[in-house]
């Protein structure tokens, strides 16, 4: 390989990303290893590259790569989702665009359209997640819409039906308009929005004599009027005593209705009074069925007023309020308009404020189905990972609500739902199936039908629903519809992959995908779907703003791939990504990635660089052991946070072993002099940690770590011997007194060249080096790493203080470097004077901290011991520095 200065990731990505494919290693087979299963949070096929989607997907590629290193089957499946408000969306646009109206075609004619649209624009997001190295299995790339899976909702639908947790019934939803669609509660984001609160006066038929004509109501809502069903009154209130058992006139329609009395009225709110609508108010609606009002509906599907109205048909809804109010006003009926804050309703597809609507919809009972997935989190089944969501997670469940799955759109599973001609209806997968259905209800057997001739005469008159099954409805199913479970329910994948083991998702979709999914593991497998539900946080800016294209604060991820690397942005992206807390992104990260793999390259280009002479001894004994201990022990603490699922942290583990350990200290220490060769024994050991370091640098990093895997340097390598499938590496034994040592050492060697750059003293001149040993550390067999790092030329042990010298203390033990220029005593004593208060006041906190039972009690043990390490280090430290003050 010929080796330019810098590393360039548009020469390896593509190189790299083709060879694993052609290869097939992102392939998965059943065999007999283990199999490690991640299914991916199918997006949206309308969807393309975003930060969400790059940080998530980065975190599954880790898992999935540090898990096929390990000798598993690692299985990683891809797919996408058909988005059902969000498809059909673009396809009206599309058609829009042409001249056409969805209204003007048949339902057949515009799904020819929709999967048109598809099949030129969807599932771009998974062909730039190859650009980000996500090596999922693609040949087992599914599509929410298949056959197949389309088959396996039906079939889902049919099942829960017969078992009764299917209904079908009049309810009020939650209604987007813009959509025209019904959506569920979770697909509803709360704002706090800036309203205008009215005051209408209603007058009262038949006033009491003395007594106002009139009342008023408080409402942020005057355009619903038309369509109130009474006033309510709290029969506490003693304000209204004179208006029980009256009738008011509605302003402006003059319709006339009743007052009544019910506890749920606040007395608080407004002026007391409450207008009901019945039509119009999830509240209202359970008062008018509890004391038996009428229900006027006066909105259309798209929000705009109907003929039930009366007055302003066909205005929108947010027109119609503002247009009432000033008819109101002018006609009298306003008594004052005040500003209000109130949280509103929007559709999390379209951003349409929601309507409560009244609306025949399919229904899944909740409950009977909750109370397993309930339980496989509260026994630690399935883990939360961070667990703080279990709280929030076990009040969800604990007052979940039936899920409405019906949608009023034609891009989805239409329901298999048939009705006649006199309104009766059956559940059936086929037409024929729903007429012999309909026989039965008749009461007919199958000859008997036959007879008759039943089916060809009701055949003309039977019509499927026309609604499609909630989004959510076909990929609560996915770890089971991705492998065939439904359509083949013993078949060899489903019985070697399920249950999987990792979800990786946002906390946003914890109830309406993760606990669906687990729910329909038991009810379909009889078991949990995976095991361990990583929870990322949300890509805020750095003044922590969320991401978004509206806000413009979200960098174009391809772009940031094509200026950074992928590795580069991969690291960027974990830098500061802890499970469930929220990563504050800044593009500088990418910067240090990339940063980083320039480090790696260049460490590289060293080593490869050294010539061997076979006749050298190896002088670096002691570097090379201490490398090898420092490896297995940030071995350990990297395998302790993938356990964990702190991948940042066990990325930062990782870059401080290669940055820090290798990079600035073990290749330090074993280098040759400039233009003279290296001993074969240690460049032989050095690049065997190399390429350990590759190794374990590989889930991270996979394209860089593939180029340089591939090196002469680590010797030659089959068509099938590559980074993405060697062995990732082993923990070994650590020796924790060479790690001890090492760590004084590079302390010593630190503070040298500190005396050096205040004192402004060359890094050429060599010092000598007076030791007083307190610890009772053998420093003969660091003198070569000491001579080499710090040029230093003597070392010499002491039992006194040297006068005169430049002092300084690494842990307890004290060193002098004799300087040929005068020292200047007064400010050596000045700044032992500052060490001493910085460590009493350090000796403070620590000493504060263990005093504290709290911490005590509810601290690791090890964290416990690390402070009461610290305390008696700068106890001792204190004391030296004391002795040497008073000396």
């Amino acid at each position: 390989m010929s080796i330019s200065t810098k590393y360039n990731p548009t020469e390896t990505e593509d190189k790299w990303y083709s060879y694993w494919l052609d290869k097939k290693f992102f392939h998965s087979e059943p065999d007999e290893r283990e199999p490690y299963t991640i299914v991916i949070p199918p997006p949206n096929v309308t969807g393309v590259l975003h930060m969400g989607h790059m940080l998530n997907n980065t975190i599954q590629d880790v898992l999935i790569r540090k898990a096929r290193m390990q000798g598993k089957n690692a299985c990683w499946v891809p797919g996408t989702d058909h988005a059902s408000i969000a498809t059909e969306a673009k396809v009206v646009a599309m058609l829009k665009e042409r001249g056409i109206n969805k209204k003007d075609i048949s339902r057949e004619e515009f799904l020819k359209y929709a999967w048109e649209w598809k099949e030129k624009y969807g599932g771009i997001i998974l062909e730039q997640l190859k650009k980000l190295g996500a090596s999922c299995d693609w040949d087992r790339t599914r599509f929410t819409m298949e056959d197949d899976l389309s088959e396996a909702v039906i079939d889902s639908f049919i099942h829960l039906y017969k078992k009764g947790l299917v209904y079908r019934g009049i309810r009020m939803v939650n209604w987007d308009p813009a959509g025209k669609t019904a959506v569920s509660d979770e697909e509803v984001i709360r704002k706090e929005v800036n309203q205008k609160l009215y005051y209408i006066k209603y007058t009262i038929v038949s006033p009491e004599v003395g007594k106002s004509a009139y009342l008023t109501v408080a409402t942020t809502r005057p355009e619903t009027i038309m369509a109130d069903a009474a006033i309510c009154i709290n029969p506490n209130d003693e304000r209204f005593t004179h208006l029980k058992g009256k009738k008011v006139f509605v302003p402006l329609v003059n319709h006339e209705i009743p007052v009544i009395e019910d506890e749920y009225v606040d007395i608080e709110f407004g002026t007391g009074c409450l207008k009901v609508t019945p039509a119009h108010d999830l509240n209202d609606y359970e008062l008018g069925v509890k004391h038996k009002l009428p229900v006027t509906d006066i909105l259309n599907d798209d929000g705009t007023l109907n003929e039930l109205a009366v007055i302003l048909v066909g205005e929108d809804r947010f027109v119609a309020r503002k247009k009432i109010a000033k008819m109101l006003d002018e006609a009298g009926h306003l008594e004052k308009v005040e500003d209000y804050k109130s949280q509103v309703g929007f559709s999390e597809r379209t951003d349409a404020a929601i309507e409560p609507k009244l609306s025949m919809q399919w229904f899944v009972k909740m409950k009977e189905l909750a109370q397993p997935a309930l339980d496989d989190v509260l026994n630690g089944e399935v883990n939360l990972i961070p667990n703080k969501f279990e709280n929030t997670y076990k009040h969800w469940m604990e007052n979940v609500r039936d899920w409405n799955i019906s949608r009023q759109l034609w891009w989805g599973q239409q329901i298999p739902a048939w009705y006649d001609d006199k309104g009766d209806w059956v559940v059936a997968k086929t037409k024929d199936e729903a007429l012999e259905e309909f026989w039965k209800k008749k009461g007919l057997d199958a000859g008997e039908a036959d007879k008759v001739g039943f089916k060809n005469q009701l055949a003309p008159f039977v019509k499927q629903d026309e609604d499609v099954m909630d989004t959510w409805f076909s990929s609560w199913l996915w770890p089971i519809s991705v492998f065939d479970g439904f359509k083949n329910p013993d078949n060899k994948d489903i019985n070697y992959y399920y249950p999987t083991n990792d979800l990786v998702t946002a906390p946003e979709i914890l109830f309406f995908w993760v606990a669906r999914m687990i729910m329909a593991g038991h009810e379909f497998m009889g078991k949990k779907p995976f095991t361990n539900v990583y929870l990322t946080g949300i890509v805020r800016d750095k003044l922590g703003r969320k991401m978004s294209k509206s806000l413009g604060n979200s960098p174009d991820p391809i772009g940031l791939i094509e200026k950074y690397g992928a590795d580069g942005v991969r690291v960027g992206m974990l830098m500061s990504s802890p499970a469930g807390n929220d990563l504050m992104f800044d593009e500088s990260y990418c910067e240090q990635g990339r940063n980083f793999a320039n480090k790696i390259w260049n460490a590289f280009r060293l080593v490869k660089g050294w010539e061997v002479d076979e006749n050298l001894a190896n002088p670096n004994t002691q570097a090379i052991n201490w490398f090898e201990s420092r490896f297995s022990e940030a071995l350990v603490e990297i395998e302790a946070n993938f356990k964990q699922y702190r991948l940042s942290e066990a990325l930062m583990a990782t870059y401080k072993l290669v940055w820090d350990d290798f990079c600035a200290w073990y290749l330090e220490m074993v280098k040759p002099a400039y233009q003279h060769p290296i001993d074969a024994a240690t460049k032989a050991v050095t690049v065997k940690y190399f390429e350990e370091i590759l190794k374990l640098l590989h889930p991270f990093m996979p394209f860089l770590t593939e180029e340089l895997y591939h090196d002469e340097l680590f010797g030659e390598r089959t068509e099938m011997d590559c980074c993405i499938v060697a062995q990732y590496p082993v923990v070994g034994k650590a020796d924790e007194k060479l790690l001890k040592e090492a760590e004084l050492i590079k302390g010593l060697i630190s503070e040298i060249r500190n005396i050096r750059n205040t004192r402004q003293i060359s890094p050429k001149e060599a010092l000598s080096l007076n030791i007083k040993v307190n610890s009772g550390l053998v420093y003969e067999s660091w003198t070569d790493v000491i001579f080499k790092l710090a040029n230093v030329n003597q070392v010499e042990l002491v039992n006194d203080k040297i006068a005169g010298a430049a002092s300084f203390m690494v842990g307890n033990d004290e060193f002098f470097i004799p300087l040929n220029e005068s020292i200047d005593l007064e400010a050596e004593k000045e700044r032992l004077k500052n060490e001493l208060e910085y460590l009493q006041g350090f000796l403070k906190s620590v000493e504060a901290k263990l005093s504290n039972e709290r911490f005590v009690q509810n601290a690791k043990p090890e964290i416990i011991a690390n402070e009461r390490n610290k305390k008696a280090d700068a106890e001792s430290k204190i004391s030296i520095i004391k002795e040497s003050l008073a000396g």
